[in-house]
């Protein structure tokens, strides 16, 4: 079976079905964002991919993980297996921390697919940013890890 991404139209597709289920009530499973920052959380860390945002002007230290980051990209993004839960979100795309706060629900979930679309476009108007574990990506990993993080963040609600 192929690995899913944003780069298959099936794949996208489903992925934006699925966004269109969340609701502002909509419970978590694990973790402590609600539906409304996991919305902004999405939306942040794709304008951090596409530049819109920049990691260097609120770049907080972070305890670094003890494995090359090869590996951890290769763990991430090649096994069958999903995204372990509890893993830290990055100030800069944390709405309790230096991320977009929620607004309208309504309006954060049109821009969390506006972003999307953007991501997806081809051919593309930006520059990949370095993933800030990951380091360089191609297209095919970043197509890769944004279907990924988005399946995370919504099996994180149910969906």
């Amino acid at each position: 079976m192929p690995k899913r991404s944003l780069s298959n139209a099936a794949d996208k597709q489903q992925i934006i079905a699925r966004l269109e289920t969340i609701q502002p009530t909509s419970p978590r499973q694990w973790g402590k964002m609600s539906a409304a920052q996991m919305l902004c959380h999405l939306a942040d860390s794709f304008r951090v991919t596409t530049g819109e945002k920049n990691w260097e002007l609120t770049r907080v230290q972070v305890t670094p993980i003890p494995m090359p980051a090869w590996f951890l990209k290769w763990f991430a993004l090649e096994l069958p297996i999903p995204w372990p839960h509890g893993t830290p979100t990055w100030p800069e795309v944390d709405a309790e921390s230096g991320g977009t706060r929620p607004g309208d629900f309504e309006n954060d979930r049109r821009e969390l697919l506006r972003l999307l679309e953007h991501f997806t476009r081809q051919p593309r108007d930006f520059q990949w940013q370095p993933h800030p574990i990951f380091g360089p990506m191609s297209d095919a990993e970043w197509m890769r890890w944004g279907y990924l993080h988005m399946d995370h963040h919504f099996r994180q609600f149910g969906v």
